[in-house]
């Protein structure tokens, strides 16, 4: 069971990974930031477990606040441009904090070894989950419980008025700022926001590892994170999740067993799943199939019976 409690757990942190990348493509921004964000997360969260003896929870909220503040002075330059601009602009924003880790030696004595990071080597000894005892399906079990305080999170905020704010924004830029809509301060704020879901999957995944280094977080890491929510469909959260799950449950880990077959057949699956469902696997339609189901309208009212239909026909 190990197996699959370790394949939850790279799920879950990899659901984050694509949370943050859904909230600022809501604002029709294509950033690949995501991944310097989480390399941030994942050493300040590292180095307070670990250097400080810091919990777990409050190095996780540390590192995503740590990722939040960077996003948001990354933020105020990056998002003057977009389209292409922006895409080179965030790329090399991730690639300037992969380089940064790439020479950062910070180490201290403890117990007659040194720990810490040490630059092109990673930072090793991230061993606060086994330390305090904690089984696979502990940590399998609180990488969740953050996957589902952050998916409700950004469910309720779909519902609010900031949601529509985000998805005005990223429809019409010029409708949005006609009707008084501070564009800048809206994407700022979203991409604030995705830093700091970032930073909190960078925290868990350093603590997954054990083991973090620069190459962890490179331009693959930053394509995978955009990728999530672009298959999963921008109408519903959830669509991010089912297609964390298709990619890393099924393509990257189910087809394993075709070895260096699995890289050629990934990509034609990604294509075609593309092709299938150009508006990603939970697309408009999906969605309001599923309010349905669950006796819901998209904005989570209860749907109106007959004699109030009646009502609502008269009304009007």
């Amino acid at each position: 069971m190990d197996f699959y409690y370790s394949l939850a757990q790279i799920i879950g942190f990899h659901t984050l990974l694509g949370f943050s990348a859904y909230i600022v493509l809501q604002t029709g921004q294509v950033s690949l930031a995501q991944a310097g964000f989480f390399a941030i997360g994942a050493y300040v969260a590292a180095m307070l477990t670990v250097l400080a003896g810091w919990h777990i929870v409050p190095a996780m909220l540390a590192a995503g606040l740590a990722a939040a503040l960077m996003a948001c002075v990354v933020g105020f330059p990056a998002l003057r441009v977009r389209g292409l601009m922006l895409v080179i602009a965030t790329l090399a924003f991730g690639e300037a904090v992969r380089l940064f880790f790439f020479n950062f030696d910070y180490q201290i004595a403890k117990g007659g070894v040194k720990i810490g990071p040490l630059g092109g080597e990673g930072f090793r000894q991230i061993r606060w989950f086994n330390e305090n005892g904690w089984t696979s399906l502990d940590v399998m079990l609180f990488v969740w419980l953050v996957v589902a305080i952050v998916a409700a999170a950004l469910w309720w905020n779909d519902r609010s008025r900031f949601g529509a704010v985000l998805r005005a924004v990223g429809e019409d830029e010029v409708a949005a700022q006609s009707v008084g809509i501070n564009l800048t301060a809206v994407k700022v704020t979203a991409m604030t926001i995705g830093g700091f879901i970032a930073g909190l999957g960078g925290s868990i995944y350093a603590h997954y590892t054990t083991h973090i280094e620069h190459l962890n977080f490179n331009v693959l890491l930053a394509t995978f994170a955009i990728a999530y929510p672009i298959l999963g469909g921008l109408r519903s959260v959830f669509g991010t999740i089912v297609a964390v799950i298709f990619v890393q449950g099924f393509l990257v880990e189910g087809l394993r067993f075709l070895g260096d077959w699995r890289n050629l057949l990934f990509g034609a699956l990604i294509v075609l799943a593309m092709n299938l469902r150009p508006n990603g696997l939970i697309d408009a339609a999906t969605a309001q199939r599923l309010a349905r189901l669950f006796g819901r309208d998209q904005l989570g009212r209860e749907p109106l019976g007959r004699e109030q239909m009646g009502q609502e026909r008269r009304r009007a």
